[in-house]
């Protein structure tokens, strides 16, 4: 039986940084992945200042430098009349070491902590290692890890599910994952053509509303990234189709058909949140927590604040001989309140502004945005807020 003080299941960005953080304690961490290695996933891809905050502390905030491109400045856009709002988080040096975004893709985050994290602690990365069940005792957990040649057995203090939106960890623990799912798909396509022609002082990140197609536009290093919502009633095969990409690109470019795609992703979106964080010494973070709509960027880097949290307290515990009950189920209260107070209020209204442009007339959005952006403490607040600092200061007054 192989022993560790904690497991760690899912080798995602979540899971890599909690593990990463762990070892660097000094703790023996291992972690799970039923996949083959980390993979080039285009979902997230914004880091905001906290995370960043974070990034440095761990000491890998060079390395993703160099693999992103800093984004300080984020717009609003009417698609229709072309009206611009804009925001600058360089507003907010004078409290923050990294006021500005980094746009670098999830599998990089990932991927570069494994490496980390291999060379602190080799062999604590198991992939194509599929978590099958557990049982909890006073002690500690007693966990079945399917490997591609046996059923491994693997006894820990404790576990966190970091393994997404299907957490084994979360349905072996029976927690329920309150919420919803939206009707509609999104659809994601990456690619090198140089959209910025099309649009005067497009920035690297672009919120574009419309009552009848709102894109999001994000710029990465290699590619730009466009999030289109799609029809319920039109079929995976056709949304994946270069009919349908050249007619999204068509309406953005007015030359679909010249513009190649590198990736097309399609997926559901949901707003969920586990009914609680805790169950015993199994623990959830990040998407098997919760769940939102990506507008904002809030999915990855709340799941790391989730595990900055877990972790802070996992050391005090393990290290210091802290309380684990009262430590862990204050890290259920802080984060649980925050998912639903900030992270599912936020994106849900994110969503509902997106969807409000209506023709020439000026927007829902932009009227609301305009008065916010003319008023310097109005605009603090709001730019606190969608930097995410704001919901960690929440956080902390969580007794």
């Amino acid at each position: 039986m192989k022993r560790v003080q904690v497991l760690v299941v899912g080798a995602g960005p979540v899971g890599t940084t909690a593990a990463y953080r762990l070892a660097k304690a000094g703790i023996d961490v291992m972690v799970v992945e039923a996949l083959a290695g980390c993979p080039e996933d285009m979902r997230a891809s914004t880091m905001h200042p906290p995370t960043l905050d974070m990034m440095a502390e761990l000491g890998v905030l060079e390395d993703l430098e160099v693999q992103g491109l800093r984004a300080p400045v984020y717009q609003y856009r009417n698609r229709r009349s072309g009206e611009v709002i804009e925001f600058d988080m360089a507003e907010l040096s004078d409290i923050s070491r990294h006021p500005y975004r980094l746009q670098c893709e999830q599998f990089k985050l990932s991927r570069l902590l494994v490496r980390k994290l291999e060379a602190l602690q080799p062999g604590s990365v198991r992939f194509l290692h599929r978590l099958v069940g557990f049982e909890q005792d006073a002690d500690g957990i007693t966990a079945q890890v399917e490997t591609p040649f046996a059923i491994e057995t693997i006894r820990a203090d404790y576990v966190i599910g970091a393994d997404g939106a299907n957490s084994s960890v979360r349905k072996w623990t029976g927690t329920e994952f309150e919420g919803f799912t939206y009707p509609e798909r999104f659809l994601t396509l990456s690619t090198a053509y140089p959209i910025e022609k099309h649009f005067d002082r497009l920035v690297s990140v672009n919120y574009v509303a419309d009552v009848e197609e709102w894109c999001v536009l994000l710029r990465v290093p290699a590619f730009w990234r466009i999030l289109v919502p799609t029809h319920s009633d039109v079929t995976d095969e056709e949304l994946l189709s270069d009919a349908y990409k050249d007619s999204v690109l068509d309406r953005l470019t007015h030359n679909g058909p010249a513009v190649a795609t590198s990736h097309r992703t399609l997926y559901r979106v949901h707003q969920r949140v586990a009914k609680s964080f805790r169950s015993g010494r199994a623990l959830l973070a990040g998407d098997a927590a919760h769940l939102n709509n990506p507008l904002g960027g809030f999915g990855m880097n709340s799941g790391i604040h989730d595990v900055w949290n877990l972790t802070e307290k996992l050391r005090e515990i393990l290290k210091d001989g802290g309380d684990g009950d009262a430590l862990l189920d204050r890290y259920d209260r802080q984060r649980r309140q925050i998912a639903h107070s900030f992270v599912q209020t936020q994106t849900i209204e994110n969503k509902r502004m997106m969807e409000s442009g209506n023709g020439e007339q000026r927007s829902e959005m932009e009227i609301q945005l305009e008065s916010v952006v003319k008023d310097d403490a109005r605009r603090r607040a709001y730019l606190l807020r969608q930097s995410m600092y704001q919901s960690l200061a929440e956080e902390a007054g969580i007794g």
